[in-house]
């Protein structure tokens, strides 16, 4: 099984995690205000089958984007563990080629997240834009992640979704892998109807693939029921072919266990899709072996 997206940490190298408590979209999270090592993480998932992972960016100082890279390399080496890596390079400077070409000096790169997603909530909040995804120059560097051949993880809401399909065409030769299933957090009908709609069309971009990870944020628990909403709906829009599993661990820590987290998944993706979506679509996405 591949998981796709993972976090390891030191404490004293991420802003949020020292000093004076930052508020964050998951909610309070004292229990996990500490390092947070390959080791302990392999413990968490040590039922899971794990084959490999995907280590996805936690905003370490932006100026330290080439030692967050290096740290989870060197995790991987100690651990003999496979683990794969989407780094952060600010998207939005003027040429980001420099800083693509110091993260392709680590094997181990496989893609780059700038996030995007910002809300009316300043809890929610992220970027500073609503709109960046129709940002000329980020659309510019990001269209050059497809010289690496590397992917693009994708952070928006419901609301920013036209923006991102618009910023999908104008990178076709990048994958876009969208975070969260799309960060549903209004369930009012009105939220819903706003979510189905920017997924199918994300949907219909074919460089766009939804990653189902992140899916009790909002909700701060782990509820089977909404997991199975979500991983039905977007596998009827995607695909099994074009959607992949992540734990989103040590965050979904918060609130529940890994094998409770992996167990609801699984119930929710029919069988003739677990392997496209816990292992191949990974894989492919991610160039792993």
């Amino acid at each position: 099984m591949i998981d796709a997206h993972f976090h390891i940490w030191r404490q004293a190298d991420l802003p949020w995690l020292t000093g004076p408590m930052q508020p964050r979209i998951f909610g309070p999270y004292e229990p996990i205000r500490r390092d947070y090592p390959v080791t302990e993480y392999l413990a968490d998932a040590a039922a899971a089958g794990l084959t490999g992972a995907v280590y996805v960016q936690a905003n370490w100082p932006v100026d330290r984007f080439v030692a967050e890279a290096a740290f989870v390399a060197e995790a991987s080496e100690e651990s003999g563990f496979p683990i794969a890596i989407v780094a952060y390079a600010d998207m939005l400077a003027d040429d980001a080629r420099p800083q693509l070409e110091a993260l392709a000096r680590n094997a181990r790169v496989r893609g780059v997240r700038r996030q995007l997603h910002w809300h009316e909530s300043p809890l929610y909040r992220f970027a500073a834009d609503p709109d960046l995804a129709r940002n000329p120059t980020l659309q510019r560097n990001i269209a050059r992640l497809a010289d690496y051949g590397w992917s693009f993880d994708l952070q928006v809401f419901a609301g920013q979704m036209a923006g991102a399909a618009a910023l999908a065409d104008a990178c076709p030769g990048v994958t876009f892998v969208l975070q969260h299933a799309g960060m549903l957090e209004d369930l009012s009908g009105e939220g819903m109807e706003a979510w189905r709609t920017g997924m199918a069309m994300l949907a219909a971009r074919p460089n766009v693939v939804s990653k189902l990870s992140g899916l009790g944020t909002f909700l701060r628990r782990n509820d089977p029921g909404h997991v199975a909403m979500v991983v039905r709906e977007t596998l009827a829009l995607f695909g099994a072919g074009r959607c992949l599993f992540g734990s989103n661990f040590p965050i979904e820590k918060l609130w529940t266990t890994y094998a409770a987290l992996l167990d609801d998944h699984r119930a929710a993706v029919p069988q003739g899709d677990r392997a496209a979506v816990f292992s191949s679509t990974a894989k492919r996405i991610y160039r792993l072996a």
